[in-house]
């Protein structure tokens, strides 16, 4: 399931939007965001005094335009979030499309019947053979197939799914190329995985996050503070005019006072803040990561120990030969040429490199030898070794071995020769090094070593050190030895690592991180990586895992990539960044249009007999037209600047490799000044439109 980006521009995804935006005027839907509820009740409370003029003979097109943009203002609010929700839907409904009714060949005491696959249950056992869609989630407990997953994942390369390992979870949906396996159901129909993806990615099941109510909680106080000013400023307001002898009854409206306390309470943020949660959910299924909820991708953004498993995601995980060591009175091309002719049979990634390897540094072609001149033996656990037998024009055989030392090295002796003391040591010095020393022999006599080499993934040192300029501290973990893990540790950069780590080990290490105070992620695909993901607070289960590792973590990786942490930390970075950012904004917007909108309002104040200006109209540095022109400028900008901002909240705010004091000092430069000094520069653009356009008198 690869999910491109959607153009915002897209016409059906406007028009899908618009349509959004209407619906959520339903007052039960207003009422789940305090900030702009207040708004809605003001464009209703607007919309009635004009309504009310205008059936007495007196319409006021001031309050009208008031009322009208004071309704943008929600409609503005209400179409950032079905906007982000409608990216959502748009993919969902591409899943929707490819689901078909499935059926199912059920297996009941030992007799098969086909059944629809919304009639499976969970422990139900169905038999899937090539050619089958799997009807339902659930795990193989017999068998080993060929699966096609590309529905789901995207990718058209088949993958191995099998019992007894971590590679038995089967999605419904996907389809078996080769061979049969059993399966044992494990979702209630409209539970699948499928079903799941669906309503996550609509933003069905979409809860609000911790710091997201923290921030409502917080934007509800402001609101409720700008509420109480604006009461008590009617008060002032009168008391001051009775004091100085004036009437500004025909200035402090109702109408005036709800306008203003629109543009003082923090509309922008508050109109955008339930889009950049939505937005952050859609980053991620772009890049095939479903998350369980809002929560883990909020959390990924304040995680500070990353639990890294060392194959596949710091290493390559497949052993390379990487040098070859030949033994005393031998050269290096000779031990290459026996090398590569012990490797011909040998199809492992760790084979393969060897012929490269030969071939790079000697230009040594594999030899083309036909079945009577070779006997190719093959790798076994028992042995520990492969290699070849070949047949020249003498009746003597030419016996070469390759494999694990002291397996070779009894080989060896067992011809009646013998070991060199110095390739021993050859071979003692790689495995501290962290390699795995590999023996070559020719007969009875030893060639030399071969040293494969975990290799570390090109650029990941250097992801880490950004990684800890984030104050994020890496944990590599890893089966080796202590003596191996520490060598590759050092390469790669982590900072700490954990060797020959059990499940009870992975568990206990991150309780430990946890009582610290630290917030821990990690990635796993087994039953035994279970524990570990549940206790972790991200935890990112590969979708080839188990049913039990994807059921434990919290976000599911359709590709099953474990780089693919790094990349959800940095979207957690992300949707915090667009939020600080745009909070700050917001809040510095209220600043600005509170001394923009209050001395143009009370400018006339205290004005001497006969003059038209009084001693706080030095404040209205704006010099704006008059108080109706100033508060219509200020609601329009109010309503204007959520639409100029819906592309950074869904965007979200270019990620930069930042400490939290870079960030804040960013935030507070950028946005903060921004959201001081664009209120001035709009208010006074759009009051000297409105004057011009005879707007207001």
């Amino acid at each position: 399931m690869k999910t491109a980006e959607i153009s915002l521009l897209d016409r059906e995804l406007q028009k899908g939007a618009l349509k959004g935006a209407l619906a959520k005027l339903n007052p039960r839907v207003q009422l789940r965001n305090p900030v702009m509820f207040v708004a809605y009740i003001g464009a209703v409370m607007t919309l009635y005094l004009f309504l009310k003029g205008a059936l007495l003979s007196q319409p006021s097109g001031f309050v009208f335009q008031i009322s009208l943009w004071l309704w943008f203002t929600v409609l503005f609010a209400n179409y950032a979030e079905a906007l982000a929700e409608g990216r959502g839907k748009a993919q969902a409904e591409t899943l929707k499309k490819s689901r078909t009714e499935i059926y199912g060949r059920k297996i009941l005491n030992g007799a098969e019947s086909r059944v629809s696959a919304n009639q499976l249950k969970k422990g139900d056992t169905v038999v899937c053979e090539t050619g089958d869609v799997i009807p339902a989630d659930g795990e193989v407990i017999d068998g080993i197939a060929s699966v096609d997953e590309s529905a789901i994942t995207g990718e058209s390369a088949p993958v191995i799914r099998e019992s007894g390992g971590d590679r038995s979870a089967v999605t419904g949906g996907t389809r078996v190329i080769s061979d049969r396996i059993l399966v044992r159901v494990t979702a209630e129909p409209g539970h699948t995985f499928l079903d799941r993806m669906i309503a996550l990615i609509e933003g069905a099941q979409r809860q609000k996050t911790p710091n997201e109510i923290a921030l409502t909680i917080v934007l509800a106080g402001l609101t409720l503070i700008f509420l109480l000013v604006v009461v008590v400023l009617k008060f002032f307001a009168d008391y001051s005019a009775t004091a100085a002898g004036q009437d500004l009854s025909g200035i402090v409206t109702v109408t005036v006072l709800t306008a203003l306390l629109v543009c003082l309470i923090p509309t922008t943020i508050g109109g955008l803040l339930s889009a950049i949660g939505i937005a952050g959910m859609d980053r991620l299924i772009r890049r095939n990561l479903i998350a369980k909820s809002g929560r883990a991708v909020e959390a990924a953004g304040d995680i500070d120990v990353l639990l890294l498993d060392k194959t596949g995601t710091i290493t390559l995980g497949n052993r390379m030969a990487t040098e070859f060591i030949p033994a005393p009175g031998l050269n290096e091309k000779d031990l290459a040429e026996t090398a590569q002719l012990a490797s011909l049979s040998d199809e492992t990634p760790e084979g393969r490199s060897v012929v490269v390897l030969a071939k790079e540094k000697f230009d040594l072609r594999a030899q083309s030898l036909s079945p009577s001149q070779a006997e190719f033996v093959p790798f076994t656990a028992q042995t520990r070794m492969s290699g070849v037998n070949l047949l020249g024009d003498s009746p003597q055989r030419r016996i070469i071995r390759k494999g694990a030392v002291e397996a070779v090295r009894s080989h060896v002796e067992n011809l009646g020769g013998l070991f060199p003391q110095e390739v021993q040591t050859s071979a003692e010095d790689i495995s501290r090094r962290g390699g795995t020393p590999l023996a070559v022999s020719d007969g009875n006599r030893i060639m030399g070593i071969i040293h494969l080499k975990d290799v570390v993934k090109g650029g990941i040192r250097e992801r880490f050190a950004q990684l800890r300029k984030m104050g994020i501290r890496t944990v590599m973990i890893t089966g080796d030895n202590s003596l191996t893990a520490a060598a590759i540790a050092a390469e790669a950069g982590v900072d700490d690592f954990m060797a020959q780590a059990t499940p009870e080990a992975k568990l206990d290490r991150i309780r430990d991180e946890q009582r610290q105070g630290h917030l821990v992620a990690m990635t796993g695909d087994g039953t035994n990586d279970a524990p570990a993901l549940a206790q972790a607070d991200v935890a990112v289960a590969m979708n080839t895992g188990t049913q039990a590792a994807r059921e434990a973590g919290n976000i599911v990786d359709l590709e099953s990539n474990p780089t693919k942490l790094i990349e959800i930390v940095e979207i957690g970075k992300q949707l915090l960044m667009t939020r600080g950012a745009l909070t700050t904004f917001s809040i510095a917007n209220d600043v600005a249009k509170y001394f923009a909108i209050i001395p143009a309002i009370f400018g006339a104040l205290y004005a001497l007999e006969g003059g038209t200006q009084g001693p706080l109209a030095v404040l209205n540095v704006m010099r704006l037209h008059s108080p109706e022109s100033a508060i219509l400028s200020a609601v329009i900008f109010n309503a204007l600047i959520i639409v100029a901002l819906i592309p950074l909240a869904l965007k979200g705010i270019k990620y930069r490799v930042s400490t939290a004091s870079e960030l804040l000092q960013r935030n507070l430069l950028i946005y903060g000044l921004g959201g001081l000094v664009a209120p001035f520069i709009g208010i006074k653009v759009l009051d000297l439109i409105i004057v011009a356009l005879g707007m207001v008198s």
